[in-house]
């Protein structure tokens, strides 16, 4: 049997349980927009980590869900043999965002990419300074 939040374990209609619960998640979970965090990865790799996890932390603390893939894909993918795949992905998850957030005033040629892709389609593209 299908899983459907509108019945009851037994499968019979519940609407009253449903409703209320409805009612209640948006208190629990408000809606928060997933932004695309922009900062570099290569160079000083270990420093670059460390400040996209805090930039991530600002973008909670604004309200928003961060999206940084430079702090995922390299857990799996090889920087120097699967670089553009890593790059096709990044594009892929930026496709997913409301906003393209570009942190710090480096800009890489991976980022470059990334800010090109966010214009070509519209997204809005916020430059922010260092955050400590």
């Amino acid at each position: 049997m299908e899983n459907n939040p509108k019945r009851n374990a037994e499968y019979y209609p519940d609407p009253t349980a449903y409703q209320a619960i409805r009612n209640v998640e948006p208190q629990r979970f408000p809606f928060m927009p997933v932004v695309y965090v922009c900062s570099p990865y290569a160079g000083d790799v270990e420093e670059n980590i460390r400040k996209a996890c805090a930039y991530c932390r600002y973008t909670v603390d604004q309200g928003y869900i961060p999206l940084a893939p430079h702090l995922y894909l390299p857990q799996f993918l090889d920087e120097e043999s699967e670089r553009e795949l890593a790059l096709f992905m990044d594009i892929a998850l930026l496709s997913r965002c409301v906003e393209l957030w570009v942190f710090g005033d480096v800009i890489s040629a991976g980022m470059e990419k990334e800010i090109q892709y966010a214009q070509r389609k519209g997204k809005p593209i916020r430059y922010i300074n260092e955050v400590k």
